[in-house]
């Protein structure tokens, strides 16, 4: 008997030891920075797709999600990094596995990095969001230009992301520094800052704000509001004589982790599938030569702020001047 329980009991060990490890080998985590109405599109579809593999999604606001991935380097238990803006992505794509076998044709040419470490997933536009019924409450116009957000009768009523933790703020800034100049956007920012309720963590704190009745002008999202609008919330949008600032986001695969089968295949079902979903669904701005997309109340022939000179260093040295 003791020689049956013994030979058992090994067979046992056996089992957990090759079980442990094909957990580990089909364990794959992405950091994301998407909406959290998306992230749960993504993982019921991933659930759907790959009911064999356990497909983690971390959620981190672009800032955290970069500087995650800086401080852990290569030791990062990360797979994927999804939807961080090219800004962080230039910043970081050491850290990225080498993508040039993808083809990148399909793409509008602009959105192709150079240095093939990352693919596009989004045009993430940005509008001014309003809740209008707030604003007759305390009967208030709907402001026509960035200048009348100054003025105090709208003070705690603005909601903006934080440009050093969001990518959605950051475009805000620049659009603005590129239209106006350096000093004088930054002393735009600086005397809005009294009339901000709250400076947001995340690119969707605005809109989230103004659904909440907790603001009444969001500096946000235009793919959000307009999911918000369909789904019945009261919420209009504008846009500024300066245009429609807009960030442009991807993805990658960490170095290394490209060989692992289970990685690939996710990566390549966003890449295929989820991306091109998510343009149908939620996100429809161009970033396909010969691909369009149309959403019920998404603005048509949007005009875009002027989004030139950005880079990882102008991004970081701009955001070393930001201090609220």
């Amino acid at each position: 008997m003791k020689r049956v329980g013994g030979i058992l009991l090994a067979f046992l060990l056996i089992f957990l030891a090759v079980g442990c490890g094909k957990s580990g080998d089909e364990k794959v985590i992405v950091y994301l920075s998407s909406e959290e109405y998306r992230v749960e599109y993504f993982q019921k579809r991933l659930k759907e797709e790959f009911p064999h593999y356990e497909v983690v999604l971390e959620y981190l606001p672009t800032g955290t999600h970069a500087a995650k991935l800086e401080a852990e380097g290569l030791e990062t238990e990360c797979d994927i990094s999804f939807e961080l803006d090219y800004g962080y992505l230039g910043s970081l794509e050491k850290l990225f596995a080498d993508l040039s076998a993808y083809d990148s044709s399909p793409y509008l040419a602009e959105l192709v990095p150079d240095s093939g470490n990352y693919l596009p997933t989004l045009r993430n536009g940005g509008c001014i969001a309003i809740n209008r019924e707030i604003l007759e409450q305390k009967e208030l116009p709907v402001p026509d230009n960035y200048r009348d957000l100054l003025k105090p009768e709208y003070k705690g009523l603005i909601s903006m992301p934080n440009p050093k933790a969001s990518g959605t703020g950051y475009m805000f800034l620049k659009s603005l520094v590129n239209a106006w100049g350096e000093e004088e956007a930054l002393a735009y920012f600086d005397a809005l800052t009294s009339n901000i309720l709250q400076y947001t963590s995340s690119g969707s704190g605005p809109v989230n704000a103004l659904v909440q009745g907790e603001a009444a002008i969001g500096l946000a999202m235009t793919a959000q509001t307009v999911t918000e609008i369909n789904r019945g919330v009261d919420l209009e949008l504008y846009f500024f004589e300066e245009g429609s600032p807009y960030s442009l986001y991807g993805m990658a695969m960490i170095k290394g982790k490209e060989t692992r089968p289970a990685v690939k295949e996710v990566f390549e079902f966003f890449k295929d599938s989820l991306v091109i979903e998510d343009k149908e669904l939620f996100f429809p701005e161009k970033i396909f030569k010969e691909r369009d997309f149309v959403l019920e109340n998404y603005p048509v022939d949007i005009l875009y702020a002027d989004m030139s000179g950005d880079s990882p260093a102008e991004k970081a040295r701009l955001l070393e001047k930001w201090d609220h």
